[in-house]
């Protein structure tokens, strides 16, 4: 492959993230967890089940003996490792960090095949099985991983060794698979080629591979359908016999051609997957059909798919969606891998068209499910993130037994923990983007971006004081005075926000708002300051009423942040606590610097149900209900379950709860006032 120049690559727009609340994140997992996830992928954590993920890739190159260990997509942990490291990288320089990185890249390098082809388990394990069960082996998903992570290692120190590596398997993977007769007419089970070769095709220019995610998007539900065929010719031969991939075509969405997919259907994480990859294609080759699919699959998923915390998959069987507004507290599965890839798809379809709705719910993802997928100490993690936990339930109820109460130190199937790294190592470029001379701030995040608008670079210095207060602030920095348009968010759980320009305020109705920005557009100087200032009222979320889980419930969000209760604020019997809601029944914050790190938490009047004269009776006919008054003290949902194991709550019985929205309107206008 010829060596590629940097006036080949195409960069998105960065930040350089300066923020109270995301920089210790982004610290921890350059200190923490990248280091951590080191050991475990060497099998150096005591106490957990071995990755074998390095050793595979070192029996592959030569390096040692022995067979292969772990899942058939093991080798995806290590390229989401080094797809995590490239960014960090990229942010500043850690030679020592890099000389680990370029150790493992050279090993990866000595494990590829003559041909190009790279995978361990199928080295190692079936040499002569190659692409011939990829409804279930994940070759193009660990291939399309070890594509991104080369992409974002190049992009960081400019070594092209990984780079080269991915495009030899990208060639390969190009002489296997297309429409031409000889080639294999198929696509992977779990969807990842398809947006890693958009990337490869961005850092490289090669016209093919933006064509090759485009076959394989194209290829899949069409019949007859090619799992059918490969089952065939493999004899029926199965890896995974309980989850019937092959049979099962919605578990993989290849039930329907994707242009026709209306629906969001099975394995919850391939769904946000292919959905990325079809944004991307949709983009490059502006195919009206593959974005009006996105839009539908969008509209779906957030809209009667959803949980309020931005989690996406409500049935462990599968890890999937089942339907519409079957969302279920306790036994969500919810998988933290899912959410990433809802920000994944809705970051995409923030550069095809930039909506508030896209961000909204990359914000609600990021701040509830993604964050609270990791513990404070960046070494524990959730898979599954419930709503509802009851330990006595979980150890007993095996309806409940995919639910963990506390986080753990590595998974056999560990796909989320790396998940979580590169996805925070690289949260610089989802704070803004740029389109027809217009700077979209996507997130309120503290940060310095060099943006190139009016013909010339600009700095714009944000500092923001969410997610706790709604105040941010810009300082614009550049050479010459310029017209260009500052389009501000105004996230879904705000109000009418305050707009300040040099100390001037800027009357709304004299700017345009589309689609959920307020475009601020004007001569702007070098040093001139915006204020924003953003309401942040306690609301008492209500879910649809054809959601059976929550009808009487209600959920405390404030900000991008939902609330739960935890038995380790409010005592045990969680379900035993209904908040009292209208006039007088406003909620207390403060801010708690000695909790986990810095919390504000919430106190809200509530009533317990006391369990008097019940006895040993499990049923009364006509019995009164005796409650107490008490104080439900409320923390961010991302942070539960750091301080031991115990029940936990998001979806709280409302005392008002058949009363329509008039009192909580005006106990959110009061708080707002307040």
């Amino acid at each position: 492959m010829r060596k590629l120049s940097d006036s080949n690559v195409v960069f998105l727009q960065k930040a350089i993230i300066q923020d109270d609340f995301w920089s210790p994140y982004i610290a921890l997992v350059r200190d923490v967890v990248v280091p951590y996830q080191w050991e475990a992928l060497n099998d150096r954590i005591e106490g957990t089940e071995p990755s074998h993920a390095i050793r595979n890739f070192k029996i592959a190159a030569g390096l040692e003996q022995g067979e292969f260990y772990g899942m058939v997509f093991q080798d995806s942990d290590v390229s989401k490792w080094l797809e995590a490291v490239g960014y960090l990288l990229e942010l500043g320089p850690d030679p020592e960090l890099e000389a680990v990185a370029d150790d493992i890249v050279e090993t990866i390098a000595k494990a590829q095949q003559e041909d190009g082809y790279l995978n361990t388990y199928f080295t190692l394990k079936e040499p002569e099985g190659r692409w011939t069960n990829l409804a279930e082996c994940h070759e193009l998903y660990c291939a399309g991983h070890l594509i991104e992570a080369a992409v974002a290692y190049y992009r960081a120190t400019g070594k092209d060794r990984i780079l080269n590596v991915a495009c030899r398997l990208a060639d390969c993977i190009d002489d296997v698979f297309g429409p031409e007769e000889g080639k294999i007419n198929g696509y992977d089970g779990h969807q990842e080629i398809e947006l890693a070769l958009v990337k490869l095709y961005h850092a490289t220019q090669h016209d093919k591979y933006l064509e090759l995610a485009r076959f394989f998007l194209d290829e899949r539900g069409k019949l007859p359908h090619f799992y059918d065929e490969e089952f065939r010719k493999r004899n029926g031969r199965t890896h995974f016999p309980g989850l019937k991939m092959t049979a099962d075509k919605f578990y993989s969405q290849a039930h329907l051609p994707v242009r026709q997919q209306t629906t969001a259907e099975g394995h919850a994480v391939r769904v946000v997957y292919m959905c990325s990859g079809m944004a991307d294609v949709a983009l490059e080759t502006k195919d009206p059909d593959l974005l009006a699919a996105c839009r539908a699959l969008w509209s779906n998923i957030v809209s009667k798919r959803m949980y309020i915390t931005g989690a996406i998959g409500s049935m462990s069987y599968g890890e999937s969606f089942t339907l519409d507004y079957d969302l279920p507290s306790g036994t969500a599965y919810a998988e933290t891998c899912a959410s990433i890839g809802l920000i994944f798809f809705a970051h995409r379809m923030l550069k095809i068209e930039p909506k508030s709705e896209y961000a909204d719910v990359l914000e609600r993802a990021l701040y509830n499910t993604v964050i609270g997928g990791m513990s404070r100490d960046g070494k524990h993690f959730f898979y599954v993130n419930p709503l509802e936990v009851w330990p006595e339930g979980i150890r007993k109820n095996k309806n409940y037994e995919h639910v963990k109460v506390e986080r753990q130190q590595w998974f056999g199937c560990a796909c989320c923990p790396p998940n979580i790294a590169r996805l925070l190592a690289s949260l610089s470029t989802y704070v803004y983007s740029v389109k027809d001379n217009t700077a979209y701030t996507h997130l309120y995040i503290g940060s310095e971006a060099r943006l190139e608008l009016a013909g010339q670079t600009v700095s714009l210095i944000q500092r923001s004081e969410l997610p706790w207060e709604g105040v941010v602030r810009f300082e614009v920095a550049m050479q010459r005075t310029s017209r260009f348009t500052l389009a501000l968010r105004i996230p879904d759980w705000s109000g009418s926000p305050d707009i300040r320009v040099n100390g001037k305020a800027v009357v709304v109705a004299d700017y345009q708002e589309i689609n959920g920005y307020i475009h601020v557009d004007r001569e702007w100087s070098s040093g001139d300051i915006v204020h924003l200032v953003l309401p942040m009222p306690i609301n008492y979320m209500k879910g649809n009423p054809l959601i059976r889980e929550t009808i009487g419930k209600v959920a405390i969000q404030r900000g991008p942040m939902v609330y739960c209760i935890e038995e380790a604020d409010n005592g045990p019997h969680l379900h035993q606590l209904f908040l009292e809601q209208g006039a007088g029944a406003d909620g207390r914050l403060e801010f708690e610097q000695e909790m986990l790190g810095g919390l504000l938490t919430l106190a809200m009047p509530a009533n317990r149900i006391v369990e008097e004269g019940w006895g040993d009776r499990l049923y009364k006919a006509n019995a009164d209900t005796k409650v107490e008054k008490t104080t439900a003290l409320f923390i961010p949902y991302f942070a539960w379950a750091n301080r031991g194991a115990g029940e936990m709550r998001v979806w709280v019985s409302g005392s008002d709860s058949g009363q329509g929205g008039k009192r909580m309107g005006q106990s959110r206008q009061s708080t707002a006032d307040s």
